[in-house]
């Protein structure tokens, strides 16, 4: 009787932490069970001039403490330091624009870059380089300047943990110095096709 009572204490103990052990990755941040087949071929995201508002996700805030005021401004910005990455636990949720996270998208969070903001960043390590739409706010550990959707971080080859990176803003002034030239090609292509010279 004692046996049997203790084979099933021990039973009852082994299924229990066989049920923690499987609810637990759950409560930690990581990649998606099964990737997209297509996540090195995402494109970057695509730069537009968005208006910055005052208030909303560009006011002053408070994390652990630490206070930080968000540009309100069409400024540059260009930083060296640590880049992260964040996916499933917070795919779906709220950003701090009020867009769901996208794990798959080509987005990113900075702690004081306007939102919305477009910024390039290049892995120097490798030499790659990704255009992301900065939509939400972080990373507040230490020495990390960038946040990066799963996506993003796996295009960037910085799935590994914390890297190096350099980060520029996309000013508004550049989107629509890119836009009116890429007007311009295409104003001259039909001309091109019907044989004429390009000027």
């Amino acid at each position: 009787m004692k046996r049997a009572a203790s084979r099933l204490l021990t039973a009852l103990t082994l299924l229990l932490i066989a049920g923690c052990a499987t609810r637990a990755p759950l409560d930690r941040d990581g990649p998606p069970a099964a990737p997209p087949a297509d996540l090195a071929q995402r494109p970057d995201a695509e730069p537009r001039v968005e208006p910055i508002r005052v208030g909303g996700p560009n006011k002053p805030y408070e994390v652990l403490g630490r206070r930080y005021e968000p540009l309100t401004s069409d400024v540059p910005v260009q930083q060296s330091g640590g880049a992260s990455w964040y996916g499933r636990k917070f795919h779906g949720r709220p950003t701090a624009s009020g867009e769901p996270y996208d794990m798959y998208a080509m987005t990113a969070a900075h702690k004081t870059m306007p939102i919305p903001s477009y910024a390039r960043v290049r892995n120097p390590a490798n030499g790659r380089e990704i255009v992301v739409r900065v939509n939400d706010r972080g990373p507040f550990a230490d020495g990390r300047i960038i946040d990066l959707s799963y996506a993003a971080a796996s295009r960037l080859g910085v799935l590994a943990g914390v890297a190096p990176v350099e980060v520029r803003r996309i000013t508004h002034a550049e989107i629509r110095a890119a836009q009116a030239l890429a007007q311009a090609v295409d104003e001259k292509l039909p001309l091109m096709a019907d044989g004429g010279a390009p000027p």
